[in-house]
Parts: structure tokens; C-alpha cells; sequence
């Protein structure tokens, strides 16, 4: 708990608190102003930016004492649901370009 305490009280991890807050809502009304065609295409540059979270939840893991649970836990949540993204958008994107492909007769 006094580990939880601590990282409360440093105003770098207040200061990284808020900009985590104001990427989330800002992210949600860039893609909530996207019409639906264009969905599909930005799923690849999501895979992207996923893959760039992956590997900074990975730096955190490797980076964050072994008993701090926050960090680990944290740091745990952004590879997992990084790797739900990206496969996801792999998913989205295989049966979108199985539209343009010839039928065979």
C-alpha cells in the first residue's frame, strides 16, 4: 500500500496520469469522427500504434521492481490487450482483403 501511497505523491506520475487521460479522450474523439468506410484502413495504423504499446508495456515489465504490482500488473494489462488489438486488426483486415479477391468458378 505505501508503494501505492508513493506513486500517488510524485507529481512526474500525476503529471504522466493526466497525459494517459488526455490521450484516452482525445483518441476516443478522433476515431468517433471517422465515417465507417474508412475504419478498415486505419486498423492497419492501429496495428502499428499497438505494436509501439506492446513493446513499451514490455520496457515497463522489465524495467519495474519485482515487487511493485502496479507497474507489473500495469505493464501486463498493456501487452494483453495490445495483442487483442493487434490481432483483432489482423483478423478485420485478412477478411477485408478476402472481399477483393476473384471467386473461383
Amino acid at each position: 500500500m505505501e508503494s501505492l501511497i508513493t506513486f500517488f505523491n510524485e507529481d512526474s506520475n500525476l503529471l504522466l496520469i493526466y497525459l494517459l487521460l488526455f490521450t484516452i479522450i482525445l483518441g476516443f474523439e478522433v476515431i468517433s469522427k471517422v465515417p465507417t468506410v474508412l475504419h478498415t484502413p486505419l486498423m492497419s495504423g492501429a496495428n502499428a500504434i499497438s505494436g509501439v504499446v506492446i513493446i513499451g508495456a514490455i520496457f515497463l515489465i522489465r524495467q519495474s521492481g519485482p515487487e511493485d504490482y502496479l507497474m507489473l500488473g500495469l505493464g501486463f494489462l498493456g501487452v494483453v490487450l495490445g495483442m487483442v488489438n493487434v490481432a483483432g486488426g489482423f483478423a478485420v483486415t485478412d477478411r477485408m482483403l478476402e472481399m477483393f479477391k476473384k471467386k473461383k468458378r
